[in-house]
């Protein structure tokens, strides 16, 4: 089998580079437009294997994608590329427009020219979009969760993005009959996560012995998914999920974002004491807009029909991320000094 990863050089695309090439011996053909989030060194386990290639492409540029899909006989794509900071969204929405909308109406039509003269409609082909649990907005402090049937409500740029390609990839379905498969998956974490977003920040930051910036009251809740648990639950999808279905990938670790960081400062201060607690770093600044109050995710569906459900705890998780950064300053420390050195966004 050999597959398509787009936004293979991001965060949840590398790990799902790595786990298809190095454990599971996929081909994979990595297509990014390598944005400023994107990280070739993320790749350097896999970058000189037999069954992996690199393709710089822009997923708007439909005709490139749609010779890369020809060229290397793709069997599958899995459709991670994607613009996902909120802050960013709020600060500039234009680029998740562009990508997020018009990439991925570029990728659906390749892949539905491809499917149909190339490989004459077999019933095997897939596309696997890989999208949020910020689509369905946020929940009330209940204990709902979201399920694959919830209504959509997105809140902010990104999530409305998102919402809109989710929509676009369940329409060619219907309409073309595209073989397609939709994950939404709750926040993630782990290794080589880009620092603008809370757990590699905080931790980077209180490293450093910098302010933790924390929104509004810090009691805003995330259900939180070990990356390399998801790159897992992506490939289950890909592989026995039923075309046209959704489903919704989570860790079962809800936490508020004041307990995420009160945990990540406990760690370092075990792993790096300093003389005081890092938690007095902790300030409380103006809240995002538009921030939503609660995520928490569903995940019997996949957990019943696909055999998947995460395998790391949130706080072994964790603890495995802060020592990764400690041990890897060699890929954290140039983005800090060059490309995002942590100043607050989308105020």
């Amino acid at each position: 089998m050999k597959i398509m990863v787009t936004g293979g050089a991001g965060f949840i695309g590398s790990a799902v580079c790595r786990y298809l090439v190095g454990q599971r011996n996929v081909s994979v053909v990595n297509v990014d437009k390598l944005t400023y989030a994107a990280n070739l060194q993320s790749l350097k386990d896999i970058e000189n294997s037999s069954n992996y290639t690199f393709e710089k492409i822009d997923i708007c540029d439909g005709e490139a994608v749609l010779s890369a899909m020809k060229k290397h006989r793709i069997d599958a794509i899995m459709h991670l590329a994607a613009e996902s900071h909120v802050d960013r969204s709020i600060d500039g929405p234009a680029a998740f427009i562009q990508t997020n909308i018009i990439g991925t109406y570029s990728m659906l039509e390749a892949a539905r020219t491809y499917w149909r003269d190339e490989l004459k409609e077999i019933e095997n082909f897939r596309f696997h979009h890989v999208s949020t649990d910020e689509v369905f907005g946020d929940l009330p402090f209940d204990g709902s969760l979201f399920s694959e049937t919830t209504s959509y409500a997105p809140s902010s740029p990104y999530s409305a993005s998102k919402a809109s390609s989710d929509h676009l990839v369940q329409a060619w379905h219907r309409t073309y009959g595209l073989p397609i498969v939709v994950s939404n998956c709750s926040n993630n974490y782990g290794p080589y996560h880009f620092p603008e977003k809370l757990i590699p920040l905080v931790v980077l930051n209180a490293l450093e012995e910098k302010t933790l910036p924390v929104y509004g009251k810090g009691d805003n809740v995330r259900d939180w998914l070990y990356v390399e648990d998801h790159a897992v639950a992506l490939t289950n999808v890909l592989e026995k999920g039923k075309v046209g279905q959704s489903y919704n990938i989570g860790g079962n670790a809800e936490r508020t974002n004041l307990e995420v960081v009160h945990t990540i400062c406990d760690i370092l201060d075990e792993l790096r004491p300093t003389a005081t607690s890092r938690r007095e770093l902790v300030q409380f600044v103006s809240d995002r807009p538009g921030h939503d109050r609660r995520y928490a995710i569903d995940a019997s569906k996949i957990k019943k029909n696909l055999g998947w459900s995460p395998s790391v705890s949130f706080e072994q998780g964790l603890e495995n991320t802060v020592k990764w950064y400690l041990d890897n300053e060699w890929w954290w420390k140039p983005i800090r000094e060059g490309r995002y050195a942590g100043q607050r966004l989308g105020k």
